[in-house]
């Protein structure tokens, strides 16, 4: 069997939304995303909660604002959504798949689920294309617990993108957008700046302007580019909390790329800790010269 792509467009979604073996969860993020969700959403989504379900509230300093959950309630998350290892999980957000959507996708990965995409285009492509929409609140029937044993997707802890930031064989690169980057503006975290040393490549530059993923020959050609002949141990990927850097993991694994190591404390528990920090006022930037 071929390898499942790990995007769907919102088409082919269309021709498989009556498919017994389909789960599709809503992974809105944010403050109203539940409101969002009982408002509207596609028919038969069930809800996904990023900060209850896909990660865990702690101290940002230790773990970042959205730190992974323990294994034991990851499982009983999947076992809430009526979720197997058979099951054939399609994901959305409205941002594109650059917010929650892309991290369920990330860790169903890292849990070794083979048949999990993530909605082209998001909420918004899948209701121009027709798919219709629902106020209704989606139940399941639990399954057993979903067994898993590990993480098996790589991660970098804070240590060792220290040691990454200042080695020519490693890349760290960080996903916000360029002003978060530089430090001209933070909306979540305390600090504003970047890790010295990493280099910027916006999650954003992965989409076209129509908010799908650029074709797959674009996304491979900037990337092996960017990565050279870096192994792909040494490339370290972050953002603000370890959620929109999946959205590039995920590009980079559309592409046929291997997916790179996850940063998943990021930004706001590297600014939280005595590390080195790239200001504004410092001048120390790091971007990534298209040219």
């Amino acid at each position: 069997m071929s390898k499942l792509s790990p995007i769907i467009n919102p088409e082919e979604f269309l021709n498989i939304k009556n498919s017994s073996e389909v789960i599709l969860i809503d992974a809105r993020a944010g403050i109203n995303a539940m409101e969002n969700y009982q408002n509207e959403h596609l028919k038969g989504a069930r809800f996904v909660d990023l900060n209850q379900d896909l990660a865990t509230v702690e101290d940002p300093a230790n773990g970042g604002r959205h730190p992974l959950p323990s294994l034991e309630k990851f499982s009983q998350v999947l076992s809430k959504l009526g979720i197997s290892p058979q099951s054939h999980v399609i994901i959305y957000d409205d941002k594109n798949g650059s917010n929650a959507a892309a991290r369920f996708w990330w860790m169903l990965r890292a849990v070794d689920h083979e048949k999990i995409q993530v909605l082209n285009g998001g909420l918004q492509a899948a209701i121009k294309a027709g798919y219709p929409v629902s106020s209704a609140i989606e139940t399941s029937e639990p399954t057993e617990n979903y067994p898993i044993s590990k993480w098996n997707l790589a991660q970098a802890d804070i240590e060792e993108v220290e040691t990454a930031r200042n080695n020519e064989e490693n890349i760290v690169i960080d996903v916000r957008d360029k002003n978060r980057f530089d430090g001209l503006t933070e909306p979540l975290d305390l600090i504003a700046g970047h890790i010295p040393g990493a280099i910027n490549i916006p999650f954003s530059e992965n989409l076209d302007d129509d908010g799908f993923y650029k074709p797959v020959e674009d996304l491979a050609k900037k990337y092996k580019e960017i990565i050279g002949d870096k192994n792909p141990e040494n490339v370290i990927v972050h953002c603000g909390s370890g959620v929109t850097a999946c959205h590039t993991l995920l590009a980079m694994d559309y592409a046929g790329i291997p997916i790179p190591k996850l940063y998943v404390g990021s930004w706001s528990e590297w600014s939280r800790n005595d590390r080195e920090l790239a200001t504004k006022e410092t001048n120390n930037s790091f971007g990534y010269n298209k040219n």
